[in-house]
C-alpha cells in the first residue's frame, strides 16, 4: 500500500530555511514523478513543485521559483522539498504527493494520486 510521510516542517523566522523530507513506499518509486503541494489556513491547497522521476525537469509555483528547490533520491525512495529565504506567506501544511505518471505536472491536482499527512511550516515576521 502506499504511503507518504513528510517530515522537516516546524517554526522559523522569515528569511530562514527548512528542508522538508517525504518518504515513499509500497510503490516502485523511480516510476513517478512526485510533487509538493500546500495548504494555508482558509485557503485551498495549491502546487508548489514538481518533479519527474528521472529528477528532471522540475517546476515551481512562480510564488516560489529561485528560493525553493525539490530534488529527489531515487536511492532512498524520498523527495525533498529546500526552502531558502522564506517568507510568512508560506506558512502552511505541506504535502508531498505522487503522480500518477512518470512525468510531473504543475496540475491540476487530479494529475497526483496519495498525499502524506502533512508537515507543519511556520514562518514568523
Amino acid at each position: 500500500q502506499v504511503q507518504l510521510a513528510e517530515s522537516g516542517g516546524g517554526l522559523v523566522q522569515a528569511g530562514g530555511s527548512l528542508r522538508l523530507s517525504c518518504a515513499a513506499s509500497g510503490y516502485i518509486f523511480t516510476n513517478y514523478g512526485m510533487g509538493w503541494f500546500r495548504q494555508a489556513p482558509g485557503k485551498e491547497r495549491e502546487f508548489v513543485a514538481g518533479i519527474h522521476w528521472t529528477g528532471y525537469p522540475r517546476y515551481y509555483a512562480d510564488s516560489v521559483k529561485g528560493r525553493f528547490t525539490i530534488s529527489r533520491d531515487n536511492a532512498k525512495n524520498t523527495v525533498y522539498l529546500q526552502m531558502n529565504s522564506l517568507k510568512p506567506e508560506d506558512t502552511a501544511v505541506y504535502f508531498c504527493s505522487k503522480s500518477r505518471h512518470s512525468i510531473a505536472t504543475m496540475g491540476p491536482q487530479s494529475d497526483y494520486e496519495y498525499w502524506g499527512q502533512g508537515t507543519q511550516v511556520i514562518v514568523s515576521s
